[in-house]
């Protein structure tokens, strides 16, 4: 595998200016400069970077042509860098990612591609629901697939020593992309980080797990659905999805739950869960079935609660997000007619500041709940003094920094 760690020769210039130039950045700025000497730094990195591409097996041709024009992106790396001083609530997130729109035109992609789905589903197991799903969370069911040169994205992320390892690997694996012929090098656009296609696999998933289902003898997940969606299949198949089980179910907890059971990651059995009083949503008994399941609860102890299952993991392998996988989840769920959510958002749910988990973790502080330093980051010490508090004030222990916490702690006294 390609190493950046061995680009030695005229590097130590390259990394001073990238580390001076980048990261002496005002907090609140989230842009970059790029001077000329950047961009001559970069061109030189380049000229370094082509040999060993080559010993990677990469053609002159391709290595031409994918580099021409090529320029250090400032935009790739403002993103990069972008930390949002507002973050997005649970129901923030779901209201967007499973709006009506969404809903509605997913119940049409599946009737209209139920013939080629069905296909996928016998092939790998995965649910003509779930596929439309991804597709409709990655890109708007094709509709936005990225702007971005897939090449000059990952060339700038690559030369940024922030993430060089990783980034140099996945450009390794574009070129070879283009090498095999799959994408015409105009037609490569994607994602600022690099995901490509209509369900945004980033190259390395692509030159693994992508399909050639319509026989082209190309693999194109831009423009044939039948190479994304066996591609998709493909991928989830890999990944370990069971065919035989779904992503997770909404529940009603019983009065003084115990919410340090509530970690998204412990799996019991549902007749565990059954015992400990947890119901459907129509107040009906779990499933008899020989499955186990985590709880997790997203928001707060107001709701929802899921019981998610070994599918729900799976989402997660695709994209690290408790929010994105049940996003998932319940969007092909209301593809096939669901029910949406019982809970209901909270008038007070609103996003917490940097600055706001910062009081709270300074407010904990000072009441005696020992958090650790105000990083604004709220981690396993500020959860467990959120927790702690609430326990001493005969609140529902979720341990979850919200608006509601906030408030009563600056009305609480030591």
């Amino acid at each position: 595998m390609f190493n950046h760690a061995v680009l030695k020769s005229k590097t130590t210039l390259r990394w001073f200016v990238v580390l001076v130039t980048l990261f002496a950045i005002p907090a609140k700025a989230n842009s970059v400069s790029i001077t000329p000497a950047d961009e001559q730094a970069f061109q030189a990195w380049i000229e370094e970077f082509k040999p060993r591409a080559r010993q990677e097996g990469i053609s002159q041709a391709t290595l031409d042509k994918a580099f021409s024009g090529v320029k250090l992106n400032q935009r790739v790396l403002e993103l990069d860098r972008h930390q949002p001083e507002f973050t997005r609530t649970f129901w923030q997130y779901l209201e967007s990612a499973v709006s009506d729109w969404r809903i509605k035109r997913g119940k049409e992609m599946l009737a209209t591609h139920r013939e080629l789905l069905d296909e996928v589903t016998e092939k790998y197991g995965i649910p003509g629901r779930f596929l439309v799903a991804f597709w409709g969370l990655e890109t708007n069911y094709g509709n936005f697939t990225g702007s971005f040169p897939v090449i000059e994205s990952l060339a700038t992320l690559s030369y940024d020593p922030r993430r060089s390892t990783f980034f140099t690997q996945q450009l390794i694996y574009a070129l070879r992309i283009l090498d095999e012929g799959h994408i015409p090098f105009e037609q490569m656009k994607g994602s600022w980080a690099g995901a490509m296609g209509q369900t945004q696999f980033m190259p390395s998933n692509y030159l693994r797990y992508t399909i050639d289902a319509d026989g082209s003898g190309r693999k194109d997940m831009w423009n044939s659905l039948d190479d994304v969606f066996h591609s998709s299949g493909n991928f989830l198949q890999n990944l370990g999805w069971k065919r035989e089980e779904t992503w997770g179910r909404e529940v009603v907890l019983p009065k003084n739950f115990d919410f340090a059971l509530a970690d998204g990651r412990t799996q019991r059995p549902l007749s565990e869960w059954q015992k400990m009083g947890i119901r459907q949503t129509d107040d009906t008994p779990l499933p008899n079935a020989d499955i186990s399941a985590a709880l997790l609860i997203p928001s707060d102890y107001r709701g929802p609660a899921f019981l998610v299952y070994h599918n729900f993991n799976v989402i997660k392998r695709w994209n690290m997000s408790n929010n994105y996988a049940v996003a998932v989840g319940h969007l092909a769920d209301r593809i096939i007619d669901a029910p949406g959510l019982t809970a209901k958002k909270p008038a007070d749910d609103e996003a917490l500041t940097r600055a706001q988990i910062i009081e709270m973790q300074q407010r904990l502080n000072q009441l005696g709940y020992d958090v650790g330093g105000a990083d604004g980051i709220p981690g396993t010490k500020t959860r467990a003094g959120i927790r702690a508090f609430q326990t001493a004030h005969n609140i529902p222990a979720d341990g979850a920094p919200t608006l509601n916490i906030l408030n009563r702690l600056k009305n609480a006294t030591r």
